[in-house]
């Protein structure tokens, strides 16, 4: 077939992974992923001809334009920087927007990606061996170079990133490894399974994420653990909010940088990059749930990762079950298993090409970067596939999806932003001071670092439908939380927090 100009590729993806010493400045980095994607292209001078460079929000060192400088350290003169908020979905949302570009002629040559140095920023800031100087505000800082703060960036991209409601902040309930535990009780509940059964499925799907990171040459964690190791509770491997241990949750102590080159099918011609090097983005989508956690209508489902993907996919003109590569985002097992309910796919089957953020890193907003990176690689191994990406920024809260493959789209690309069905989804009322019976619809138990219990958060619904937010740092109600099957039961909220009933 005969392929428009202006169809936009996929041509190139670039990793690194520092696990020892002292990482260089994420810039660094970034632009060292760069020029490794543009290798990967298989062709010169591509990183020159780059006319917009799109920075993925980076939390480990504050920058005013990152394309700007990235761009000057490789050598591109683009005529566009663009730098995203905070979530992970944008470099999805990001490689989808930048490919709709190219296809409508405002850009030819796009490079995306994003860097993290947290792992070495927090050695320093903890004051380990390597601190050498104080930070005006008391911490210590890695001897990077200074880069300019100030400059603006030629476009900004995403919206801003809200974790939690003002009701749930009241009561403490704030971050990520605090909710994604609530989603994962309520999973237990609606799969009717027993805390202990459930765990162990839980840790056996984590298992196998753990197997793919270990042939992984960029994961950060590059090994095997068995189910028993990531459920069992040890030194290393302490409590964090119940039921997931460390190994449950997102790896960010990491130092990780990823870039991929998106450019038209004429630029890749004439820039002389082979066509078996080019990946097709076939359909993507975005969507968003409600903001928050408290509004949704059920903890165990999402129903803006169902509209995003099914529209992705039916773009694509394919199936969930027709997809042979698959990576969903995997910050927690709750995202994981809500995303292939959503999709239709079997949790038996491999859902992740990296090893997910636990053991190949979770550099907070890039991961699907390095999902990227890794996908076209597997789909230039078996071109006849069909690989799926999924990201996810928030409480479950910003969806991106796309469908990638190496033989041509089926038309012309278009980002499906918009969703009727899910613009009436149905929603709950959150209550307020609420007092009186409610049955416990999921929770969780924030553990210290120590290990010890510190606080137990209860989502419960009331008699009316409502649903209320509750706390409790009773220790028999934290103990009783998680020893025995509490969802479902009734609960007695009062001012001081929550009783069980029986």
């Amino acid at each position: 077939m005969t392929l428009d100009p202006r169809t936009p590729v996929i041509a190139g993806g670039g990793q690194v992974t520092v696990t020892e010493g002292d990482a260089p400045e994420p810039l660094d980095m970034l632009a060292e992923a760069a020029r490794r994607a543009e290798s990967d292209t298989g062709a010169a001078g591509v990183l020159a001809a780059a006319d917009a460079l799109a920075v993925v929000k980076i939390l480990s060192r504050r920058y005013g334009d990152p394309g700007a400088q990235v761009a000057a350290m490789v050598g591109a003169r683009p005529r566009l920087t663009v730098y995203s908020t905070d979530g992970g979905d944008t470099p999805m949302a990001l490689v989808a927007t930048m490919a709709e570009r190219i296809q409508a002629g405002e850009l030819d040559v796009a490079v995306v990606g994003g860097s993290e140095a947290w792992r070495t920023r927090q050695a320093y800031r903890q004051g380990g061996a390597r601190a050498t100087g104080q930070a005006p505000g008391g911490g210590a800082q890695p001897p990077w170079p200074g880069r300019d703060r100030d400059a603006a960036p030629v476009e900004s991209f995403g919206v801003p990133l809200v974790l939690g409601a003002p009701e749930e902040h009241a009561l403490g309930l704030l971050l990520p490894v605090q909710f994604y535990p609530i989603f994962e009780n309520a999973l237990m509940a609606a799969a009717g399974r027993h805390p202990a059964d459930h765990l162990a499925c839980v840790a056996t799907l984590w298992a196998g994420f753990s197997e793919v990171a270990a042939s992984n040459p960029y994961a950060a964690l590059p090994r095997r653990y068995s189910a028993a190791e990531i459920a069992t509770i040890t030194p290393a491997n302490r409590m964090v909010c119940y039921p997931y241990t460390k190994l449950l949750n997102s790896n960010s102590h990491v130092d990780q940088a990823a870039a991929v080159v998106v450019c038209s099918v004429g630029a890749a011609r004439r820039l002389g990059i082979p066509p078996e090097r080019w990946v097709f983005l076939h359909g993507a989508a975005t969507a968003s749930d409600t903001p928050a956690v408290g509004n949704r209508w059920s903890l165990a489902a999402s129903p803006a990762i169902a509209a995003a993907g099914h529209a992705a996919l039916a773009a694509a003109g394919v199936a969930p079950g027709d997809v042979e590569e698959v990576d969903l985002y995997s910050c927690f097992p709750s995202a994981v298993q809500v995303a292939a309910a959503a999709l239709g796919l079997d949790e038996g089957r491999p859902l992740t090409v990296t090893g997910g953020l636990t053991f190949a890193g979770g550099p907070w907003n890039n991961y699907t970067t390095h999902a990227l990176a890794t996908m076209v690689g597997r789909l230039r191994a078996r071109p006849e596939a069909t690989g799926l990406c999924t990201a996810n920024g928030g409480l479950l809260t910003k969806h991106a999806v796309g469908v990638l493959a190496c033989r041509p789209p089926p038309g012309p690309l278009a980002v499906q932003r918009s969703h009727p069905a899910l613009d009436a989804a149905p929603t709950r009322v959150l209550a307020q001071d609420y007092r009186g019976p409610a049955r416990l619809e999921s929770f969780t138990v924030a553990h210290g670092r120590d290990g010890a219990p510190e606080r137990a958060f209860l989502a419960c619904l009331l008699p009316d439908g409502r649903r209320a937010w509750a706390a409790s740092t009773d220790a028999g109600t934290m103990a009783e939380l998680e020893q025995a099957d509490t969802v479902g039961r009734p609960v007695d909220l009062h001012r001081g927090g929550a009783a069980l009933g029986a």
